[in-house]
């Protein structure tokens, strides 16, 4: 198993475990991809997963810059074009080792 698809599964189960639904896993498009489409409740959540087992090449959330995010928020409009919803939100999800951080409402400043 490839290390994103190992971070992926385990971001899968954290999310599960919350009690949050998922409806779709690296969900493609011409315009990129998103690694996890869930639902909390009345909110459909999109999800970018990021991991890495030591900071050699920097923390895993500093690999979320603005352009990936950029092409993130283009992929939700393109799946929000498909599948509607009145609420919703952007998260990453980042898996260092044994640790997930959970950040919730990722916006571009």
């Amino acid at each position: 198993m490839r290390k994103g698809a190992e971070f992926e599964e385990r971001a899968v189960k954290y999310l599960e475990a919350k009690g949050y639904r998922i409806l779709h896993r690296n969900f493609h498009c011409r315009l990129g991809e998103i690694d996890i489409v869930a639902q909390e409740g009345s909110v459909m959540v999109f999800v970018e997963v990021k991991g890495g087992r030591s900071r050699a090449f920097g923390d895993p959330v500093e690999r979320v810059g603005r352009r990936k995010l950029e092409r993130l928020l283009k992929c939700i409009e393109y799946y929000l074009s498909m599948h509607p919803a009145e609420e919703y939100r952007m998260d990453v999800l980042v898996v260092r080792g044994e640790d997930i951080e959970h950040i919730k409402g990722v916006e571009l400043s």
